[in-house]
């Protein structure tokens, strides 16, 4: 069983690089700090990488900021060179080096204006280990390492967002969605060339990294997707800026952070894809503000609870054959409360549901609640058809907190859409199952994946009933037996040291 694992090297020798600056600067500014480095070698290294190649052609262009942007890739002016960084490490002056090379480089490219971090000059920042840091970054990303691979910093760039986000909590889930669920949204999505894709909370952009990956992998062009994004944090909207230049993937996240419920900034947008991992049960989302909004199409949503006015608005920026793949906590499978089992119901009645993917816990590093994979579609192939699939015992645990699918696992469920969509799935019991509307409203348009797929048979282990009950009472007999000895001896411990039981 394959772990859907890139093996880490590089990626782990800069985050354990980085792991020095533990303990010597503010806790809030560690990941800008970091993200920041990577994003500066990263444009430095393959603007260095081109600017030689240009030397060598020996036609004086080296110094044509065309000749850069044609290639997909930020012009960095001198000062904001990496030789020019590496050089500083050691002075006093390098946090200024730092941000003056930020500041340059936005200067000469508008696309990154106001997104870079500018905080390598405060007094908090310990000098010395950040010195130290440009140095271990200096010599563990060579010319060689994106030469031929430009994914290996983005790479990168997205470990260290994971392992932030393992280290931050429940603050970490603000700006990151574990790779092997997004994954799994893509390969059942299956975004095609052309196409638009759109996150509404885009956190570090993940969704779309993704994407693109997928129409790499099924021989599309990567350049032929149009990403749209937003995002309300500032900080995790500059990440995703970052992470979307490391890439090369030409995004348009509106000019600035912003909540979406507020201020739309795709307004007229209809995608042909929508993946997404809103906030699990977000409350005080502006209901009162919002009542007449033209995206309550199937019912206003509840003041306390914003999981169907994330599904409403996600509905609302769908074209006419859109298709939507979101994470949502257990709880909107359902809820009757507050007029949520109404819209539910009037969701599944418009026939916009084609599946719902029961997961595992312990896939979030930030949450430990259950969740589920809804997958909605404008023009589904099985008219008033769901598909329901129960996969809490799929992956693997990679540590004692954290489970992670296996390249199988995200096979497994793909196929199994496909096979659904095409019509040709065979039910298996305890796994998946497919229901119609009428079956769905027997259940009180409740769409919880356990009333529908059942229990999966147990396997026969050739025992007879009556000798396994033998047997199964005989160890009980015995477990008991254990107990009251246990209990015996703790009481005489207890009674030696003046205490009574």
């Amino acid at each position: 069983m394959a772990k859907d694992n890139t093996k880490i090297g590089f990626e782990k020798q800069i985050w354990d690089a980085a792991c020095v600056l533990w303990g010597h600067i503010p806790a809030a500014d560690y990941r800008k700090v970091i993200v920041g480095l990577i994003f500066l070698r990263y444009i430095s290294s393959a603007f260095e990488k081109r600017y030689n190649e240009l030397v060598e052609e020996g036609y004086g262009f080296e110094n044509d900021k065309d000749a850069y942007i044609e290639e997909n890739i930020f012009y960095v002016p001198e000062k904001a060179r990496w030789n020019v960084i590496a050089s500083a490490a050691h002075t006093p002056e390098i946090g200024t080096v730092l941000d003056d090379a930020m500041r340059a480089i936005e200067d000469e490219n508008k696309s990154l204006k106001n997104v870079l971090p500018k905080i390598y000059g405060s007094p908090d920042l310990d000098k010395r280990v950040l010195g130290e840091v440009v140095d271990l970054f200096t010599n563990e990303v060579n010319m060689e390492d994106i030469d031929g691979d430009r994914d290996i910093l983005g790479r990168t760039y997205e470990y260290c967002i994971a392992q932030f986000a393992a280290y931050e909590g429940t603050k970490g889930g603000e700006f990151y969605t574990p790779s092997s669920i997004v994954k799994t949204i893509v390969e059942i999505l299956k975004p095609f060339e052309d196409c638009r894709v759109y996150d509404p909370c885009c956190g570090s952009g993940g969704m779309f990294v993704q994407s693109v990956k997928f129409l790499q992998a099924h021989s599309g062009n990567r350049n032929r997707i149009s990403v749209y994004g937003q995002e309300s944090n500032a900080d995790t909207w500059k990440m995703a800026k970052m992470n979307m230049a490391i890439r090369g993937i030409d995004a348009d996240f509106g000019p600035y952070q912003a909540d979406t419920f507020f201020n739309d900034l795709h307004k007229t947008l209809k995608a042909d894809f929508i993946m997404a991992n809103p906030p699990f049960n977000l409350k005080n989302w502006g209901q009162d503000k919002l009542k007449d909004d033209v995206r309550w199409k199937y019912g206003l949503p509840p003041e306390g609870n914003a999981n169907f006015a994330w599904i409403q608005h996600m509905i609302h920026h769908l074209a006419p054959n859109g298709k939507i793949g979101l994470v949502l906590a257990n709880g909107a499978l359902s809820s009757q409360t507050s007029g949520e089992g109404e819209i539910r119901k009037n969701i599944i009645e418009a026939d916009l549901i084609e599946g719902i993917v029961a997961l595992p816990t312990q896939l979030f590093y930030s949450v430990t609640i259950p969740v589920t994979l809804w997958f909605i579609s404008k023009n589904k192939k099985q008219k008033g058809r769901t598909l329901f699939i129960d996969a809490r015992k799929m992956g693997y645990m990679v540590d004692r907190k954290h489970r992670d699918f296996t390249t199988e696992d995200i096979k497994k469920l793909a196929d199994t859409f496909e096979l659904f969509q095409s019509g040709t799935l065979e039910e298996v019991k305890g796994f998946c199952a497919i229901a119609t509307t009428e079956d769905i409203a027997k259940q009180d348009y409740i769409l919880t994946p356990g009333r529908y797929v059942g229990i999966a048979e147990q396997e026969d282990d050739g025992e007879l009933f009556d000798d396994k009950m033998k047997r199964l009472t005989s160890e009980l007999s015995d477990m008991f037996k254990k107990s009251r000895e246990l209990e015996d001896e703790i009481r005489k411990k207890l009674s030696a040291i003046g205490y009574e039981i």
